[in-house]
């Protein structure tokens, strides 16, 4: 049974994206801006003190078993 919150295509590509940003992260006031704050709400990215945002490890894990590895 799926016991994940649902990820919306748009955030799921925002989650990508994340992580294809590597230890730049992604700075705040793009298009993708709601979908870091959903990210960042459920636990899957973080902001920093410069405003931009990083994948967390539960965000880094998800990635790689909802994009990288779909079931």
């Amino acid at each position: 049974m799926w016991t994940e919150p649902y990820l919306e295509t748009c955030c799921r590509s925002a989650l990508h994206r994340l992580m294809l940003s590597g230890a730049a992260g992604r700075p705040a006031g793009l298009k993708d801006q709601p979908c870091l704050e959903r990210l960042a709400r459920m636990g899957l990215a973080t902001q920093d003190a410069d405003g931009r945002y990083h994948p967390t490890p539960q965000g880094a894990a998800r990635h790689e078993s909802e994009i990288l590895s779909p079931p």
